[in-house]
């Protein structure tokens, strides 16, 4: 970890809400004037959309069924770790972009499903921003876990998990049932293996819990609301967390252990809002008070 060059990192499985909660990130840099630079996690995958295609059929001809965008073999784990150890020295690292559609790909000049360039980030940030599935990893060979100050998980419980990805490859990518359930079962044993120890390593995770019927997610119509949700705030270390301020400002929440408030889902963004902004700005104040 780096005193002079912070480092803030976001994990979640795909479908898990990473990006919204980026977003809610986007707004405290830009209220308390926080100059971040980014790292996306599907910049370090190691094939291109065509390219991952033509190796999933390849492996799947091998009689392997769960090559995944999960595991070691389809991601670039050593320079995603080399990223974040050049950064935390140096306050800049090599990156690229991965063009996911049309909008995208009008920005970036390459075609969706590729990948840009590699390039180093602009000098003079205030911190780095990594959001994807892969900012608190630790394997055999690496560990990107060791070099982020923040460390925060997005993880909503598994049934909710797959029917938000069951609603978003059909309406957004025109996959059928069939296919997404495929996915789901494809990826199972790199979601186990790769996925879920991050949250061990992170410092808070947020998780959403449905409070409506989700038994049979591949049936279920539509994804349940933040008003039908429940989120479980854990903290791996608590000491110094200002509980009694949490639950005095978010209504009608409560502690269910020493380390975890649970709030209504839809005050999520607000329970961020409270929780991160001092510790953004904790970071902040101690790269500021080296200069």
């Amino acid at each position: 970890m780096s005193r002079k060059h912070p480092i803030i990192s976001i994990t979640g499985s795909s479908g898990a809400g990473t990006t919204s909660v980026k977003k809610t990130f986007e707004q405290i840099f830009f209220r308390e004037k926080v100059n971040a630079v980014y790292i996306e996690g599907d910049a370090f995958h190691r094939y291109d959309r065509a390219e991952m295609r033509t190796q999933m059929a390849q492996e799947a001809e091998r009689g392997n069924k769960h090559f995944s965008h999960f595991s070691p073999e389809t991601n670039l784990f050593e320079e995603l770790e080399r990223a974040f150890r050049d950064y935390g020295e140096t306050g800049t690292a090599t990156t690229r972009h991965y063009v996911h559609d049309a909008e995208e790909s009008a920005l970036h000049g390459t075609a969706p499903g590729t990948f840009t360039e590699w390039e180093r980030l602009p000098e003079n940030s205030d911190l780095l921003f990594y959001e994807g599935l892969h900012g608190a990893v630790v394997t055999d060979k690496v560990n990107v876990a060791r070099y982020a100050d923040l460390k925060i998980g997005v993880v909503p419980v598994i049934n909710l998990e797959w029917i938000q990805k069951l609603h978003r490859d059909r309406s957004a990518r025109g996959y059928s049932t069939e296919a997404v359930t495929d996915t789901i079962l494809r990826r199972m044993p790199d979601y186990i293996h790769y996925i879920c120890p991050q949250f061990t390593e992170t410092d808070i995770n947020f998780q959403r819990v449905p409070t409506v019927d989700t038994s049979n997610p591949f049936i279920a119509r539509w994804i349940p609301t933040p008003d039908e949700s429940m989120v479980v705030i854990r903290f791996k270390n608590p000491r110094g967390i200002d509980f009694p301020y949490l639950l005095s400002m978010l209504p009608h929440s409560w502690m269910s252990r020493a380390n975890s408030i649970v709030c209504p889902g839809a005050k999520l963004d607000l329970a961020m809002q409270l929780i991160l902004t001092p510790l953004i700005m904790q970071l902040i104040e101690r790269k500021r008070n080296l200069k």
